[in-house]
């Protein structure tokens, strides 16, 4: 087992002695047990674990998971670069990216495709159009959750995050990934009902689930389309070739 140090834990790799069995080892004040995951970035895996846990303790773990990880990271959806010819999905529809050339115009949806026309990468330039389609989306539908629920709604911004679809910060910042414009129409809609009921419970305790149950009553099956299917949503690279 090898890795590279740095001062800083969190920068730290792990190799396991294999190339594809590349751990990240991050210290969180907050964790209180180990925790290994896949790396949303497609490259490898993170491992999460109190700050004061010696190294050797962070090593015998991964060496005790290390089949587990090795089975998930072979099943773990293929890589796939957006660019011409590819399909994505969009609201949960398969559509096919197109390019033309002519004068540079926004991204059109229509007929099945995502039509780009003018110079510019392909990948940036279709990730900037799912960022705002997901802001056109989620912002009316959590403020409204946000007002049935009597709570004060504070900023709402997009990113793309890897390990969560949403957050709520104890002052009512609210942030959701831009991939959930991929997704299907009222998988977002749980999602902006699941990050306001957290304006109420910052939890998951029971209160919490029956929070977000007065807003939507059928949001189990739009969370397990989303446990399901989710993770085919991080498959897609938008970074420029």
């Amino acid at each position: 087992m090898t890795g590279t140090r740095t001062k800083s834990r969190d920068r730290e790799v792990i190799d396991l002695d294999d190339p594809a069995c590349r751990v990240r080892l991050v210290a969180n004040p907050r964790a209180r047990r180990f925790t290994l995951r896949l790396d949303g970035s497609g490259d490898g895996a993170v491992l999460t674990a109190p700050p004061d846990v010696p190294r050797r303790e962070m090593l015998s773990f991964l060496q005790a998971h290390k089949g587990w990880l090795s089975k998930a990271l072979e099943s773990r959806p293929r890589q796939i670069p957006v660019e011409p010819g590819v399909h994505i999905p969009i609201d949960g529809i398969d559509t096919l990216i197109v390019v033309k050339d002519g004068p540079r115009r926004p991204p059109h949806l229509g007929d099945g495709e995502l039509v780009l026309q003018g110079r510019g990468e392909p990948g940036p330039r279709v990730a900037a159009w799912l960022k705002m389609r997901a802001r056109d989306a989620v912002l009316p539908l959590a403020r409204g959750y946000a007002r049935k629920l009597g709570k004060p709604i504070g900023r709402i911004s997009l990113k793309d995050t890897r390990s969560r679809w949403g957050s709520c910060s104890s002052r009512g910042t609210l942030s959701f990934s831009w991939r959930l414009a991929m997704a299907p129409p009222e998988v977002l809609d749980y999602v902006a009902a699941h990050e306001a009921a957290h304006l109420v419970e910052m939890n998951h305790s029971e209160r919490y689930w029956t929070v977000l149950a007065s807003l939507m009553p059928d949001y189990a099956d739009r969370r397990a389309w989303l446990k399901r299917e989710g993770r085919q949503l991080h498959a897609y690279r938008f970074e420029a070739s």
